[in-house]
């Protein structure tokens, strides 16, 4: 924190009557706005540090809402990547998995999420089971600040391990006592992952009991559904239903699809009173775990060791062979993002694997399973089903916010990790222009402040947090591709957080962070 005010002098503030930004001076103090106001000379500020803004806009600093840094936010290269794209909160717990809340009695469960999604979230920070007050403890100092939800895979797993079958109605007591007690911890909503296990395991009766815990406490379902693109509007038609007997509001993680029935769910679901929100990066590639890309949901996927005792046989294989061979448009040119033991393979395709081993590439994928133990990793292009053109409607629509489904573990990573924010503004404010600096603070971070109850932050005003962006509108844009994915972007050369200067110049002022 600084030991002087601080004042940063004639940025473009934008806003509702002025959505293209007027010139204001901002002060700081203690790490809080004080004062917005025109630009005045500079023996106003006599008394302050100043930094001074020049012709660069100044927005509220950007919430990543779907993030898979729970590992690596201690990393001064990740909180580089995130703070050159002005992120300044990110969450953590997605997709129904995460490093909290556990405890001494939930350690199995600690260790089936650190193993099972290795390759997305990496290996946890601690040894130690945390709760979720420990673990945002353990995060506290960062230069980024870290939110999370609670997982229901996590949960789960603590009370019924690696089971296939839907909760008993006192196995659903039990996790609901564990997630009303994360919510006590400062979790900020209810994440389920519903195409991995153990989630994918759960019935509707499971998911509301739950989910009407956290509808108690105004705090939302963030949902990976059960399927995307051809599966989307089932999957969605799920999530609706949990919200309407629940109560519960509904956020869609990385929304995508085919645009006409992706809106007419979404007005369907407003029509009938439901609260429906959701997040979106802007690619057509995803990136996730290999094992949810290719092995059949029959394998008992949420126990390592008996899928790969699964895969040792060749009745078992045969019928793998033949469900990968039903994939093989995505699976083929996937690319390994991150291959434990056999680092030569990360940024090469399936099919490029396959023909180094001279080998079909369905036996080229169950053989990068077995090898890895399933902790491999893969970057792949979605389905023709999702258009550019559908990319750019949500990225307009009323409910959207950013979320860039970021992974820093492997050697060759989906660059949205390092680009998302950054491509969001040259896309919408310069390419094509359907966005205001208004519209960017909005998307970019005044929503999610609002649905995940970050009252402090989002908006710059006084009594607000002095989590501040300054980035230059000529040149911000990512240069991360998907050729060299961890490339900083340009345009953000100055952030603040707490009001203090986490980055100046481009460079991070701090280390604090890992100590592993």
């Amino acid at each position: 924190m600084t030991s002087r005010p601080l004042v940063i002098r004639g940025g473009l503030v934008p806003s509702t009557a002025q959505p293209d930004g007027a010139r204001c001076d901002v002060e700081v103090i203690d790490g809080v706005i004080t004062h917005v106001g025109a630009a005045e000379p500079a023996h106003r500020w006599l008394t302050h540090d100043v930094l001074d803004a020049g012709d660069r806009v100044l927005l509220p600093g950007f919430v990543d809402v779907h993030t898979h840094a729970d590992a690596r936010a201690g990393d001064p290269d990740v909180q580089l990547a995130l703070l050159r794209q002005g992120v300044t909160t990110v969450f953590a717990g997605l997709d129904g998995l995460g490093f909290a809340p556990a405890d001494e009695s939930d350690y199995d469960a600690l260790g089936f999420a650190a193993d099972y999604f290795r390759a997305i979230n990496g290996p946890p920070r601690s040894e130690s089971a945390l709760s979720v007050a420990g673990y945002l403890a353990q995060l506290h100092a960062l230069p980024v600040r870290v939110e999370t939800f609670v997982p229901h895979g996590l949960v789960r797993y603590a009370v019924l391990g690696a089971e296939q079958r839907p909760a008993e109605v006192a196995e659903r007591q039990r996790m609901r006592v564990i997630v009303e007690r994360a919510f006590d911890h400062g979790a900020r909503g209810f994440s389920t992952g519903l195409e991995y296990a153990p989630g994918g395991y759960a019935d509707v009766t499971e998911l509301v009991e739950l989910c009407a815990a956290a509808a108690e406490r105004g705090l939302p379902h963030v949902t990976h559904m059960r399927g995307y693109e051809d599966r989307a509007t089932e999957a969605f038609a799920e999530i609706a239903e949990i919200s309407a007997r629940s109560g519960v509001a509904a956020h869609i993680s990385h929304l995508h699809g085919p645009l006409a029935p992706i809106l007419a769910m979404l007005d369907g679901a407003a029509s009938a009173g439901l609260d429906v929100t959701f997040d979106s990066y802007p690619y057509r590639h995803g990136a996730s775990i290999l094992a949810m890309l290719a092995l059949p949901a029959w394998l008992p996927l949420a126990d390592r060791d008996a899928t790969l005792v699964q895969l040792s046989r060749p009745e078992v294989v045969a019928r793998v062979h033949e469900h990968v061979v039903g994939r093989i448009a995505i699976l083929a040119p996937a690319v390994l993002s991150s291959v434990p033991g056999h680092e030569e393979f990360e940024g090469s395709t399936l099919a490029e694997v396959a023909a180094t081993w001279a080998v079909e590439v369905p036996d080229a994928v169950i053989e990068v399973l077995v090898r890895t133990g399933l902790r491999a990793g893969c970057v792949f292009e979605q389905p023709p089903t999702n258009t550019e053109e559908s990319v750019r409607a949500l990225a307009n629509h009323p409910g959207h916010m950013a979320g860039s489904d970021s992974i820093y573990i492997g050697s060759h990573p989906h660059p949205r990790g390092w680009g998302t924010f950054p491509r969001f503004l040259h896309r919408h404010l310069r390419q094509w222009q359907d966005w205001t600096w208004a519209d960017a603070a909005e998307h970019l971070s005044t929503r999610a402040s609002e649905r995940f109850r970050l009252t402090d932050r989002g908006v710059i005003a006084p009594g607000y947090s002095a989590d501040l962006v300054l980035l230059d509108p000529e040149t911000v844009a990512d240069r991360a591709t998907f050729a060299a994915p961890t490339r900083p972007a340009d345009g953000i050369a100055d952030v603040l957080v707490r009001g203090e200067h986490v980055l100046r110049a481009g460079r991070l002022t701090t280390t604090t962070g890992d100590d592993r």
